[in-house]
């Protein structure tokens, strides 16, 4: 197994976020009340214990967030750990662009008068403990008051930018073999050839770059790099895709495919690096700048194809 270690000056933001998604985490929803008193609250897997005695927890909040000055001036929050069964809520609580997240959502007020979600596994209601700056978060430590107990389902689970419930399914079907590599690649492709489609319409100058930069990082791969690296590489190519084109529910669905994707990977990348595919990559990037959507998701089906099909690819267990 191959392993490269990055320094300090060479810690790609991207990158990092996908390695620290290699930790399972779980998904909660913490609220608190605005100064007038409506209810407020967004999900967040950033939840740890801190303290037994006294019973601390805590949770990090990005300071672009557009709560972040709601939960700054709170005294008090609670936290509301979600079962598998409450994806919707995550994604609901998650979105920026719903305006009353609370709208149809049990809840009621805890004795803090902190919104508590009906049916989660657990709630913490909580008093500001302590607020500390760190870096583009701020992190919040709650002294727990009050704590109830829920319905005892199993767990929202995070990992690697999806779903553990939603990609363990997807990786049973493909063990089962009710979902073969022509699936995946069809679906591969679907999923991504709209993500273009909504690139071409709404990315940035600098999302584009983005994509191009992901383009340049596999050009300048050498014949010796690992494989894991280049794996890595691919990835961040389409992640860059993926964030371009501003739909929280497709950008969920990629990072759900890919995370059992990356693994098919191994036997999908090429063994050594692949100059010939490097114009299609270019051109999807081209495309995009020309906001031309049918360009872009032809360019990206013929890559797909001839990385499926073509030169020296590792061989598939049960392949020769």
């Amino acid at each position: 197994m191959t392993s490269t270690t990055l320094h300090r000056d060479s810690i790609e933001p991207t990158l990092f976020r996908q390695l620290l998604g290699c930790f399972p985490t779980g998904v909660a929803i913490i609220t608190t009340r605005t100064a007038d008193g409506r209810p407020a609250g967004l999900t967040c897997n950033s939840f740890s214990s801190v303290s037994l005695e006294p019973p601390l927890v805590l949770f990090s909040l990005r300071k672009a967030s557009s709560l972040l000055g709601t939960f700054a001036e709170a005294d008090a929050f609670a936290i509301n750990i979600l079962s598998e069964r409450q994806d919707a809520l995550s994604g609901r609580f998650a979105s920026s662009k719903i305006a009353d997240k609370f709208e149809g959502v049990a809840w009621r007020s805890g004795p803090l008068g902190m919104p508590i979600i009906e049916d989660c596994l657990a709630s913490f209601e909580c008093s500001v403990h302590a607020r500390h700056e760190a870096g583009d978060h701020d992190v919040f430590i709650g002294e727990v008051k009050h704590m109830s107990g829920g319905p005892a389902d199993q767990a929202l689970v995070f990992y690697k930018g999806a779903y553990m419930m939603l990609a363990e399914s997807l990786r049973t079907l493909v063990i089962q073999g009710r979902l073969g590599s022509a699936d995946l690649d069809q679906a591969y492709r679907t999923l991504y050839g709209t993500l273009l489609r909504l690139a071409c319409e709404q990315a940035t100058e600098g999302e584009i770059d983005a994509i191009e930069a992901a383009v340049d990082a596999i050009e300048r791969h050498q014949p010796d790099d690992s494989l894991a690296q280049r794996i890595e590489s691919a990835s961040r190519f389409f992640s860059a895709i993926a964030a371009a084109g501003h739909n929280e529910a497709l950008t969920l669905m990629a990072q759900t495919m890919t995370t059992i994707l990356r693994e098919r990977m191994t036997h999908v990348i090429p063994v050594r690096p692949r100059p010939d595919l490097f114009p299609l990559r270019r051109k999807v990037v081209l495309c995009l700048r020309r906001r031309d959507a049918d360009g872009a998701a032809a360019a990206l089906d013929e890559l797909i194809t001839k990385l499926r099909t073509g030169g020296d690819v590792a061989a598939e267990p049960g392949r020769a």
